[in-house]
């Protein structure tokens, strides 16, 4: 594994979006985006997209310093649209927009649909947390082919649908972020695997002929297997919501054959924000969820568990790690980050003398 700090990292994938159009303000927030993505340990969301997003770039399938519109305002209903530019843009301006209404209406549904791919949808439900802010979000993804079979399906039919709910910190824990595809993995963590030489975890992928395998290559290589969904049908049902929710009732492009194979990855999002209070100031939410966190936490941990963790614990102790030691980036996608930045004109020299 290459290694490489986590701040010179950002700057040259920030030189890099920018080499593709992007302002400086708006390179800063897609390389901040992406490395912290690595940090947290979601290699899967992190500067592995580089080349891709400057594909698409280059190619007009997103909108290059780009921001949202607003679209209906009604009441705690916000509906925007993304206009197919950075979702590390149109994501901090939609929960920007959103976090202010619910301070005033006590609650905010934001629709935002025809993004550039959002990234991280955690990050989305951590704007909110640290705000002070429950939020639920319900994501879709097209732009490109089918990637995850339904349950009981030997072919690809929709995406991998992002879900998430963030929490804010009580005075005893640290912010809760249940942030996960619907599929068994994410596809970036295939591609992570297939660009390391690795086999993906079983259960997470069938071949064409819808056979079960561990082979990475069967996302990236013809014929094209598929994803399997998490937890058989629910999360089959799961990513269907995300459909319903997050793309159809906002007006934006749900999985089908029209809205496939663009070569672009568009999201659509629905987050509902809720402000903790809402149902009355007395009622002790934070000692609540302490209570119940401290009781689930105690359980005797399992053979070669050395600890019980809540969501979002895993990734705040990578991201220490990760901070302090460098990232850690296989060949493969270090390689795709080279190629990608010598054609766009910088000097192969800046990426050797940041690499250990």
């Amino acid at each position: 594994m290459i290694t490489v700090a986590h701040d010179a990292l950002e700057k040259l994938v920030a030189e890099m979006i920018g080499r593709a159009g992007s302002n400086p303000e708006e390179a800063g927030k897609v390389a901040r985006n992406l490395v912290e993505a690595n940090c947290l340990g979601h290699d899967s969301h992190g500067i592995g997209l580089v080349a891709q997003y400057m594909d698409h770039a280059r190619t007009g399938a997103l909108t290059v310093n780009g921001h949202i519109s607003l679209v209906s305002d009604n009441g705690v209903y916000l509906l925007l649209d993304g206009n197919m530019a950075y979702g590390q843009v149109t994501g901090i301006e939609a929960m920007e927009l959103g976090i202010d209404r619910a301070r005033t209406a006590g609650a905010a549904i934001v629709g935002l649909r025809n993004s550039h791919h959002l990234g991280r949808i955690g990050a989305w439900g951590e704007m909110c947390a640290k705000a002070g802010f429950i939020s639920i979000h319900f994501v879709n993804v097209v732009g490109h082919r089918p990637l995850v079979a339904p349950w009981g399906g030997a072919e690809a039919r929709y995406s991998t649908n992002p879900y998430c709910t963030a929490v804010p910190a009580t005075d005893r824990n640290p912010m809760f972020v249940l942030d996960m595809a619907t599929s068994r993995v994410a596809l970036g963590k295939v591609r992570v695997a297939y660009n390391a030489g690795k086999e993906v975890v079983e259960g997470a992928l069938i071949d064409h002929q819808g056979r079960p395998t561990r082979e990475a290559a069967v996302m990236y290589e013809e014929p094209t297997g598929a994803l399997q969904a998490f937890g058989e049908h629910k999360g089959y049902g799961l990513a269907l919501l995300g459909e319903i929710l997050g793309a159809a009732l906002l007006g934006g492009p749900v999985t089908d054959p029209k809205h496939q194979e663009r070569n672009t990855i568009c999201n659509s999002m629905l987050t509902v924000i809720i402000d903790p209070k809402g149902f009355g100031k007395d009622i002790p939410f934070g000692d609540l969820i302490d209570s119940m966190l401290a009781y689930v936490t105690s359980a005797r941990p399992a053979e070669g568990i050395d600890k019980i963790r809540i969501a979002g614990e895993p990734e705040r102790e990578t991201s220490a790690e990760r901070k302090a030691n460098g990232v850690p980036i296989d060949p493969g996608t270090w390689a795709r980050l080279v190629e990608a930045g010598v054609n766009a004109g910088l000097d192969r020299h800046q990426f050797d003398g940041i690499a250990k």
